[in-house]
């Protein structure tokens, strides 16, 4: 099929108006059936390297069924590849979440791509828990670690660490070693500690501002670490609710799109109407786009917006297009290590693509270079 009259998204040159041709499911340098798609942005699907569930589902059930509808339904919002995250849990508990997710991954049995999951936490400090519970809170233990990859095959791609941690800094080397990127949240490090453990491996910031001390001119904290050190990217929740739109527009200008990964932290009440949903062994009350822990209205227990969305949300606070499709898409890619093959329209990637109406409203999902959602008449 050959694509034409859309505008396609380029990493370098961001919006470009030229045909995007997919044979054998890779994009291809030209050929095929031609589809007229004026008024349309072609972009490639999203990565969702934060999320914890939708549709009534949660990863951290461990439940096969639960993972392939969350997987259905993120491919059905264009999101084509997910690295789910766990909560805070015992390890008997984590290592069923671990070895569900790789008996998925070799099944491969539809839905978007499970490129890896995200351990957040248990390494964390207890007086920035936020949502997550307090009762499995554990120091680092490299050891853990090493089990729970074992238990994923290797599936382990992040983990959330407080770096004021007894054990932090021989705990990211470990994580190194195992090919996981270590990202800093639900801390109370201070701008040296956070320096520190970025020199020493850490890559990543978790859902910037949120569960961290906050950015201010004498105590720069975890964010300014982060701003300082150029190799580390940052997490942004932009679903309207856990950061300001002048904040957003704040982090991209200050990180460069290049550096800002925008995640949905959803929870199983995405997709969901309003009402109250386990989460954790606790319990979440949702209203609108806003969730909070049950009986606590003031602490905010992930998202229950997707990322389609979210990116949609960005561009609504003025973040140019590409700019959003480059931290929804491009960056989350490099850090899962996949973008050799996704990530990007480039010839010879995989036909993972979702097409956009004038609005950003999503028409129609591509995977694999197959239709597999909406429509492209």
């Amino acid at each position: 099929m050959r694509l034409t009259e859309a505008m396609v998204f380029d990493p370098k040159e961001g919006f470009v108006r030229r045909d995007l041709s997919i044979q054998d499911g890779k994009i291809a340098p030209e050929g095929g059936e031609e589809i007229s798609l004026p008024g349309c942005y072609l972009i490639p699907g999203l990565t969702d390297l934060h999320f914890h569930g939708c549709v009534g589902e949660d990863f951290s059930d461990a439940s096969a069924a639960g993972l392939q509808a969350m997987a259905d339904y993120e491919l059905s919002r264009g999101i084509t590849q997910i690295c789910p995250a766990g909560m805070t849990l015992g390890e008997d508990t984590l290592t069923r979440i671990c070895e569900n997710a790789a008996a998925h991954s070799a099944k491969n049995t539809g839905g978007a791509e499970l490129a890896g999951l995200h351990l957040e936490g248990p390494f964390l400090s207890m007086a920035k828990k936020g949502a997550q519970n307090g009762a499995f809170i554990h120091d680092p233990d490299a050891g853990m670690l090493r089990r729970l990859q074992k238990a994923a095959n290797g599936l382990v791609k992040l983990v959330t660490l407080a770096p004021e941690q007894p054990g932090a800094e021989e705990f990211i080397r470990a994580a190194r070693q195992e090919g996981v990127t270590v990202s800093l949240g639900h801390t109370t490090a201070d701008y040296d500690t956070a320096s520190a453990a970025y020199k020493a491996g850490a890559r990543q910031a978790t859902h910037l501002f949120n569960a961290m001390p906050p950015f201010t001119h004498r105590a720069p904290g975890v964010v300014g670490a982060a701003f300082d050190s150029p190799e580390v990217k940052v997490e942004l929740i932009c679903d309207g609710v856990h950061i300001h739109p002048s904040v957003v527009r704040a982090v991209f200008k200050l990180f460069g799109a290049d550096r800002v990964i925008l995640i949905s932290d959803s929870l199983r009440a995405t997709g969901m109407p309003d009402g109250r949903y386990p989460f954790g062994g606790q319990e979440i009350e949702v209203h609108g786009n806003r969730a909070t822990m049950a009986g606590d209205p003031n602490t905010l227990a992930g998202s229950v917006s997707d990322l389609m969305a979210c990116l949609k949300t960005a561009v609504s606070f003025g973040i140019p297009l590409a700019g959003a499709v480059t931290a929804a898409a491009v960056n989350p890619a490099k850090v899962l290590g996949i973008y050799d093959r996704l990530g990007s329209l480039d010839v010879g990637k995989q036909a993972n693509v979702a097409v956009l109406d004038e609005r950003l409203d999503l028409k129609a999902v591509l995977f694999h270079g197959e239709l597999v959602s909406g429509s492209l008449s």
